[in-house]
C-alpha cells in the first residue's frame, strides 16, 4: 500500500519501519525534518502518489484534528475511499467526530489507540485497541498485520477504541505513580535498589510499569521515552470521560495530582520514572544520581 505517515516521534518511527519491511511505500510527515531524513534514510521514498492509507500516531486531540483535516489536512490526499488508522489517545466523543468527517468525505476511519511503547513499535509488535466498521478493519488490516502483535477489535465504530485506551492509561498512570512511591520507600529504608527491581519483580507486587520504569530511577536515566507531561493529558481526558459518567476515580485523581506536582517540580519533560524523584525529594531521600 502507498501510506502517508504523521508523526514521526519515539513510537512512530517504529511503526512506519515496520510497514517499510512488510513492503509498504511510506511517505513521513514531521515537524522535525530530521525525523523525516530517518526515515528516508531507510526507504528513499520522498513522496506516495495517490496513497491508500494515512496513519496518525500524532500526541493529542488538536494535532490528529490538524494532520488529518485542516488547512493543509493530509486527509484530502488519499484516494477515494481511503483509510485512516488514528493512533492518538484521545476521548472517545472526539474519535466519534472524527470518524463521521472522514465519512463525509468519503474515508474510512479506524479508531486505533496503541500501546507497547518505542521498543514494540519498532518491531512491530504494538498492542492496537481498534473499532471501526468491518470495511475499515479490511481496508486497514495489512497495516495492522504489520504494526501489530496483537490487534483487539472492540466494535463497529469509532470511540470503543479510544475507550479501552482510556482503561489502559487509567492504569498504566497509577502503576507508574506506584512506582515512583515505592522506589522512593524503598531508598528511604536504605535498600538497595537493584535488588528492588529484581525482588519486586519475581514478587506480587510485580507490574509492568515497575519492570519498565523502575530501572530508570535504578540509573538515574529520565531521558524521555514517555514524558510526565503526558500524564496530564492523559489523566485529564480519562477524568472528563469519568466525570461525564458521574463515576469517582480518587486513586487515579490522586495519581494526576502527583503527575501534575512533578510537572510543576520542572521535570514535566523527563521521563515519566521522574515521578520518583519528586516523591523522594519531598522527604529529603535520595536517588541514584541525586547524589
Amino acid at each position: 500500500m502507498n501510506v502517508l505517515f504523521a508523526g514521526l516521534g519515539s513510537m512512530g518511527l517504529g511503526m512506519a519501519q515496520s510497514l517499510l519491511r512488510a513492503g509498504h511505500a511510506v511517505q513521513g510527515v514531521d515537524p522535525d525534518a530530521s525525523r523525516v531524513a530517518l526515515l528516508r534514510t531507510d526507504s528513499g521514498v520522498v513522496d506516495v502518489d495517490q496513497p491508500d492509507a494515512l496513519v496518525s500516531a500524532v500526541l493529542n486531540a488538536d494535532q490528529t484534528r490538524a494532520v488529518l483535516f485542516g488547512a493543509d489536512g493530509l486527509a484530502n490526499r488519499l484516494r477515494p475511499g481511503g483509510v485512516i488508522v488514528s493512533c492518538a489517545t484521545v476521548a472517545p466523543a472526539f474519535a466519534r467526530e472524527m470518524e463521521a468527517e472522514a465519512q463525509a468525505r468519503g474515508l474510512l476511519y479506524l479508531d486505533a489507540p496503541i500501546s507497547g511503547g518505542a521498543a514494540k513499535a519498532a518491531t512491530g509488535q504494538l498492542s492496537i485497541m481498534a473499532s471501526g466498521s468491518a470495511d475499515t478493519f479490511d481496508a486497514a488490516a495489512p497495516l495492522l498485520d504489520a504494526m501489530a502483535e496483537t490487534v483487539h477489535r472492540l466494535g463497529d465504530s469509532a470511540g470503543a477504541g479510544s475507550a479501552m485506551k482510556a482503561v489502559n492509561q487509567l492504569l498504566a498512570g497509577v502503576h507508574i505513580a506506584a512506582m515512583g512511591e515505592a522506589m522512593g520507600f524503598a531508598a528511604s529504608q536504605g535498600l538497595d535498589l537493584r535488588q528492588v527491581v529484581q525482588v519486586i519483580g519475581a514478587s506480587a507486587g510485580q507490574s509492568f510499569m515497575f519492570d519498565n520504569r523502575a530501572p530508570h530511577v535504578v540509573d538515574a536515566d529520565y531521558t524521555p521515552r514517555s514524558k510526565v507531561d503526558i500524564w496530564l493529558k492523559d489523566l485529564g481526558i480519562v477524568t472528563d470521560i469519568a466525570e461525564s459518567a458521574g463515576l469517582p476515580l480518587p486513586v487515579m485523581q490522586e495519581a494526576l495530582t502527583q503527575f501534575r506536582a512533578t510537572s510543576a517540580a520542572g521535570m514535566g519533560t523527563e521521563d515519566d520514572a521522574a515521578i520518583a524523584k519528586h516523591v523522594a525529594r519531598q522527604a529529603g531521600v535520595t536517588l541514584p544520581g541525586d547524589d
